[in-house]
């Protein structure tokens, strides 16, 4: 059974480790109390300046619960990794927030911690248009911002994105940009943004948090999995249903992208909804097995027939050029945390895990995600591809536009982004309880 406080069970252990063995072809890691792979390294100082690593936060908002407060907080106030207080390197120079909600925390809190509030963007790089910083955290999520006629948040990534290059073009150099979430709405502005990054030759990091949040059984398929298909299921009711599509196409993409020869890109997008959805898997467009297994890890799940209890599913169909399928179901009334299950070649048992999301207000997977971004500043590349994220910020457009024309299956030379995996996918470990 799947246990809430983070931990592997033996009876998750047994089933995991006799699936692995049964197949004795595809080895998979199972690892307990270790909270990541590798350690971060302190990079105290950086070269010839006698001072912590100096980072710029630009934001949509600062507020409670809001992306940037989470992530900025950790930082200035440290947080656990395997139970001892770990207090990050880094320190946040300016802050600048492109809105000022009524419960707006930043005026407060800018002052006590030290930090400088700017009034641009390319402010908190720099004095007079310089650049005296040593990493950009780019956090646009939440806010008030217009939803475009497909169900897209129009958050200004992009805009706030270019005024970060234009100061790096002035000055004629650059430094690491992580950028929270997806790239953007528009594929073809994520698309210009990494073009940006490796033009001027600067690191950038981006995506979910779910990647990096506990898993349960905590395994890591090997490189060279011969996945066939995939399934991914969570709910979610709260505003469009990108905000965690993207989420659910992360945790997809970690996985899948293991398989042999790394990943080949992606042929096409399908979006559904309604009973639609139900068609889809009755004609083996997606898998009733796979969901059964993912469901089955899923901590959250309802009792009784989901086809019952589910009034309005939606799903996301993914075929890959080599052949492989995802599906991602959003199924609201049946589950509320992410699970995920999927086909090996060679095994008749599927794998599954659930990916672990400690509630707020602490919002705990906050805690792998800053220790991933620690190890992008210390490093200057990200721990794992940037393109993962251009690739799923572009499926989720795609997919956006197909639900707005009623289900069109949708193909674009735009899907055919090929990259390697990770040896780690840089995943926590073990108990989340301190």
């Amino acid at each position: 059974m799947s246990n809430r406080d983070g931990l592997v069970t033996r009876r998750d252990f047994l089933a995991t480790s006799s699936t692995v063995m049964a197949g004795t072809l595809w080895p998979m890691t199972i690892a307990t109390g270790m909270a990541a792979e590798s350690k971060l390294e302190p990079a105290a100082t950086v070269a010839g300046a006698n001072r912590p690593r100096r980072l710029a936060a630009i934001n949509s908002i600062y507020r409670l619960r809001s992306h940037a407060y989470h992530i900025i907080n950790r930082i200035v106030f440290g947080y656990p990794v395997d139970g001892v207080h770990h207090q990050p390197p880094f320190q946040i120079a300016r802050m600048y927030n492109d809105q000022y909600p009524k419960d707006d925390l930043s005026r407060d809190f800018c002052p006590q911690h030290g930090i400088q509030l700017c009034k641009t963007a390319a402010e908190t790089l720099g004095a007079n248009g310089g650049l005296d910083v040593d990493g950009v955290l780019l956090i646009v999520e939440h806010g008030d911002y217009p939803v475009n006629e497909f169900g897209q948040v129009q958050y200004p990534r992009f805009e706030l994105f270019q005024q970060v290059v234009e100061v790096f073009r002035k000055a004629g150099r650059s430094v690491p940009v992580f950028v929270d979430k997806h790239l953007s709405y528009d594929h073809r502005k994520a698309a210009a943004m990494i073009q940006n990054g490796r033009e001027l030759k600067f690191g950038m990091m981006s995506g979910s948090s779910l990647p990096v949040t506990w898993r349960n059984p905590s395994i890591e398929p090997a490189i060279g999995t011969p996945f066939t298909e995939a399934v991914v299921c969570f709910g979610f009711d709260r505003g469009t249903p990108e905000i965690y599509f993207f989420h659910a196409l992360e945790v997809l993409q970690c996985m899948l992208e293991r398989r042999p020869g790394g990943e080949s890109g992606v042929k096409s997008v399908t979006c559904l909804q309604g009973d639609a959805v139900w068609k889809a898997g009755d004609e083996g467009r997606w898998s009733w097995k796979l969901l059964d297994a993912a469901i089955r890890r899923n901590p959250s799940r309802n009792v009784g027939p989901i086809r019952e209890n589910v009034l309005k599913p939606q799903a996301l169909l993914v075929e890959y050029r080599d052949g492989t399928r995802g599906a991602v179901l959003n199924l609201i009334e049946q589950v509320a945390d992410f699970s995920f299950a999927a086909s090996i070649r060679g095994s008749d048992q599927p794998i599954s895990t659930h990916f672990y999301l400690p509630p707020p207000p602490g919002a705990k997977f906050f805690d792998p995600l800053t220790f991933n971004i620690e190890k992008f500043f210390a490093a200057g590349t990200s721990p794992y591809p940037v393109e993962r994220t251009l690739l799923t910020s572009t499926m989720l457009d795609w997919a956006m536009h197909s639900l707005h024309t009623g289900g069109k299956t949708l193909s674009d030379p735009s899907l055919d982004i090929r990259y390697t995996a990770p040896a780690s996918s840089g995943f926590f470990r073990g108990p989340v309880a301190e």
